[in-house]
């Protein structure tokens, strides 16, 4: 009996356990099953209360969903173009529809709309929530509308604070689709109001939407347009998302074209870019990179990006503009230049160079540019009327933005003039404010031109700005190829040399040179002048002198000397002595650097014996914008005076007055500038001794 009931309990087991197997089968199937009923139809508007409130919650702004919401099932291949499409887009997923959705301001900013869209909507993963993550296949908005709102440095409706505590939760977002909508931006920072909107276009095989731009930027006129492509991918990695754009602020222009494979890191960004503008510094408000003021340009390259990871509040990122090329004014330029953040500021570095280099494209650097000219480029102040030195105001509230390392080189120089400065290299370093050219180098007539140079902008605004110093020397300029197509000087063996040392406060040309202080040297060991000469130097003042002097005909030089202290912008002549073959010229007075005022004694001085010598001393004086030159009167009258007051008692005795024997030798170099240096400073401005 007992064998028998272990048999029939035997048998059963199998029963049991297929009945449980199919039991647990059909739960298994009952619960996706229950859940996508439940799913199709649950009516999902009884859950917005909820969602409004716990999105509100995790975003600190007010969020609503005010039309129908409800889930659909759908495949994304439907809505995908065949090349965006993998195997997981033909898988039904739930698909969430949320329509008239709003996203207002935070606390403390106008109670507006900064989002909104006629509908939006995305796919979701089920099986990817068993994981504890929220996989987004498709993310899409239909008729945005976005309104990005900034009303000072600190306070904008765009920035989320981030949670200090790790989620447990992962976002997962593959692609993103825009349609026809708009993005408003309002920036009382950098004064900008401008409206974008966009457009999907029709059967363009690269493009899948259009947009553009308009509205004011930092006072001017903002408008533009461009494309890119229909899906963002987010996920796949390899997939270029194309962009095109071109915009135009007043006459700053900016154009890129090209794909970014990552673009939620820029890990790969490749793009064709190209500038124009009337002046480089105008691209700061776009950009925030500093760049030199310069004249009218244009460049084209190709700028590679990357986009590093974030650390310690800041997010290092690398910009590479190589191989560009352009214009600026009637000057070529070339080169690769590299713009790096994450550290203490950004920095820009690389090398430029210059093939052909017009000598007038380097005058808006130092504001020497013409008023229509500095109209053009929108300068803050024009040149007043009679001011020769260059008035307008370095930008060093910019200078602490960016540090620089920049090597510049041209290899040829064009002038108006004959004046034959045939290269130009200079190295560039900009660190916290502190501007250094070390070396700026000329080569001049077989010379050097050398400076080093020191603005140091940190921490300062106003009229006193920049700290400046300036350590110039001027060695072996050979005068004969210094005008190389005068015949005459080709047999001259003269050379010049030179040095300058001078500090200065300021905040711009004319500002510097009127405070400086320190020494300026020249020395020009044989040589030929004539008015024809100092014509082509553009000499204005020392052609009338020479003319004056000599007549218009060529003298030998043999020797000039000058030396000038300077203190407070004014230039003060310790000794200025000129020796030709036909006299010794000495001059004595200042040169007012701030109130831009000439004030020299010229006193020739005959050599040998010359007939009919009525030369005086003569004064140079008034502005540096139109100076006078006129002869001592009082001394010619008093010569011509005795020479008719002895021709009335002997006819022969009334020429001795118009005899000059001079000094009885000529001067060489080393014995006239000792005599120089024994010589008395310069008595006081205004009040230069007659004689």
């Amino acid at each position: 009996m007992a064998e028998t009931d272990k048999q029939a309990a035997q048998g059963r087991h199998p029963a049991r356990r297929k009945t449980l197997i199919l039991s647990i089968l059909g739960i298994l199937v009952a619960i996706p099953a229950i859940a996508i009923i439940f799913i199709l139809t649950f009516d999902w508007n009884r859950a917005r209360p909820w969602i409004n409130a716990r999105v509100s919650e995790a975003i600190e702004r007010p969020f609503e969903i005010r039309g129908n919401l409800h889930v659909e099932w759908e495949r994304p291949a439907e809505t995908m173009a065949p090349s965006e499409r993998t195997w997981r887009d033909h898988i039904p997923w739930p698909h969430l529809i949320a329509n008239d959705t709003h996203i207002g301001n935070p606390a403390g900013m106008p109670a507006q709309d900064s989002g909104s869209a006629r509908q939006f909507s995305f796919s979701l993963n089920p099986f990817a929530l068993l994981s504890r993550t929220i996989n987004i296949p498709l993310l899409r908005f239909d008729g945005p509308r976005v309104d990005l709102l900034r009303l000072d440095e600190k306070r904008n409706n765009w920035t989320f604070k981030k949670k200090e505590e790790k989620s447990r939760w992962t976002l997962d977002l593959e692609r993103v689709v825009l349609t026809d909508g708009i993005v408003h931006i309002k920036d009382a920072v950098t004064k900008a109001d401008v409206t974008a909107r966009v457009r999907t276009l029709e059967r363009d095989p690269r493009y899948g939407v259009g947009w553009t731009l308009d509205g004011t930027y930092n006072g001017a006129k903002v408008e533009g347009g461009g494309k890119a492509g229909a899906v963002l991918s987010l996920k796949q990695q390899t997939t270029p998302y194309p962009i095109q754009a071109d915009m135009r602020s007043g006459k700053t222009r900016i154009a890129v074209e090209g794909t970014v494979t990552r673009p939620s890191k820029l890990a790969a960004l490749d793009l064709k870019l190209e500038l124009a503008g009337p002046s480089m510094d105008q691209l700061y408000n776009f950009t925030g990179v500093v760049l030199p003021t310069t004249g009218p340009f244009s460049t084209s390259g190709r700028l590679i990006g990357t986009l590093g990871e974030e650390s310690e509040g800041k997010r290092s990122a690398r910009w590479v503009y190589d191989g560009f090329k352009g214009k600026v004014g009637s000057s070529d330029i070339g080169g690769r230049l590299e713009y790096a953040t994450g550290g203490a500021r950004p920095k820009l570095s690389g090398k430029v160079r210059s093939q052909k280099l017009v000598f007038t494209d380097l005058a808006p650097l130092i504001g020497a540019d013409s008023n229509a000219a500095k109209k053009e480029r929108n300068a803050d102040a024009l040149q007043p009327s009679g001011k020769v030195l260059p008035v307008e105001e370095f930008k060093t509230e910019r200078w602490n933005k960016l540090d620089a390392d920049v090597h510049f080189a041209a290899d040829r120089i064009v002038r108006d003039t004959a004046f034959p400065i045939s290269k130009l290299s200079t190295h560039l370093k900009m660190n916290n404010a502190v501007l250094n050219l070390e070396p700026l180098e000329f080569a001049m007539a077989g010379g050097t031109v050398r400076s080093n140079i020191r603005l140091d902008g940190r921490g300062r605004t106003g009229p006193k700005a920049i700290k400046a110093q300036a350590k110039v020397t001027a060695r072996k300029i050979e005068i004969k190829k210094l005008f190389p197509k005068i015949e005459q000087l080709q047999a001259s063996v003269g050379s010049i040399s030179g040095d300058a040392n001078l500090t200065a406060q300021g905040n711009s040309v004319s500002s510097l040179l009127a405070g400086s202080n320190g020494e300026l040297k020249t020395l020009i060991n044989q040589g030929q002048v004539s008015k024809m000469l100092l014509e082509m130097m553009g000499l204005n003042v020392a052609n009338v002198v020479i003319t004056k002097l000599f007549g218009d005909k060529q003298v030998q030089l043999n020797c000039m000397a000058t030396d000038f202290a300077v203190t407070n912008g004014l230039a003060r002549t310790r000794y200025f002595v000129v020796d030709t073959d036909e006299a010794l010229i000495n001059v004595a007075g200042t040169v007012n650097l701030a109130n831009e005022q000439l004030d020299m004694r010229i006193d020739p001085k005959t050599k040998g014996l010359r007939l009919f010598s009525l030369r005086s001393p003569f004064y140079v004086r008034g502005p540096f914008s139109q100076p006078d030159v006129s002869v001592d009167k009082g001394v010619l009258a008093m010569k011509a005076g005795s020479a008719i007051a002895l021709a009335a008692v002997a006819p022969i005795a009334a020429l001795l007055p118009l005899i000059n024997t001079g000094p009885g030798e000529d001067s060489d170099c080393a014995r006239l500038l000792a005599q120089a240096r024994e010589k008395p400073s310069a008595p006081p401005p205004g009040k230069t001794q007659r004689r």
